[in-house]
């Protein structure tokens, strides 16, 4: 099995921590991975209000940019649009794209027109903004079920003082890609068949004639997390 680098991006109000034990998995059989904090996320104290796509962005290609051989690119769920657009900007550093669960949009695409008249996702049912609009979240009692209802309630609640605020401006960013560029790199999609923040049905529709090949997970909307061996499988087998 030829050792590849994997870049693992993790979804909005988490951080690098979602993906140790999926990390683990894969750095077991030899590969090389890179989980980083966006900035705001995880360790990373970065106010929400000095926070842009930009910096999101950033945070990827200069990991890209420190590489030799193109990297898997993975982004989980919001961040779909964080990796689309990286890999837009360093093509010829990006191997292929996973998008887990994720959000593939097209070109000019933004997570809040997604979103629009989406239904069924207790994450969008749930979703509020600060009063000064400065970040985001999800009522609390609605994030379990929202996101991890297959892991233990204990469990999540173990996590939870490591979710933080997410910012605003990069959810109201218009994806900008080019066919020449991002077009041209091969896609995947992790499909997450129990996922109550994306439903399947939303989540068919972005990836639909878009990608090399789909996989299943009978998971909620985190497999990071509920099936980590199951989802290092799929990576490795790329």
């Amino acid at each position: 099995m030829k050792k590849e680098t994997f870049i693992l991006v993790h979804s909005a109000w988490l951080g690098a921590w979602q993906w140790e034990s999926v990390k683990t998995i894969l750095e077991s059989n030899g590969h090389t991975v890179i989980a980083p904090d966006l900035p705001g996320h995880g360790q990373d104290n970065t106010p929400s209000t000095e926070i842009a796509m930009h910096d999101y962005v950033l945070t990827i290609t200069q990991i890209l940019d420190t590489i030799d051989e193109p990297a898997i690119l993975v982004g989980h769920s919001f961040n779909g649009i964080t990796v689309s657009r990286a890999a837009e900007v360093r093509p010829k550093k990006v191997k292929s794209i996973v998008y887990l669960t994720a959000f593939l949009l097209p070109n000019g695409g933004s997570f809040f027109n997604a979103v629009q008249g989406v239904k069924g996702s207790m994450a969008v049912d749930n979703f509020y903004l600060s009063e000064d609009h400065a970040y985001a979240l999800v009522k609390e009692e609605a994030m379990h079920e929202a996101f991890a209802h297959d892991i233990p309630k204990e469990a999540f609640e173990a996590a939870k003082p490591n979710i933080v605020k997410e910012p605003v401006a990069p959810l109201t960013y218009e994806l900008q890609v080019t066919e020449g560029s991002w077009g041209k790199i091969p896609k995947y999609y992790i499909e997450c068949l129990q996922d109550n923040a994306i439903p399947i049905e939303v989540q068919r529709a972005m990836y639909d004639g878009k990608v090399e090949e789909v996989f299943s997970l009978n998971t909620s909307h985190t497999p990071n997390f509920s099936q980590p061996k199951a989802l290092a499988n799929i990576l490795m087998g790329l």
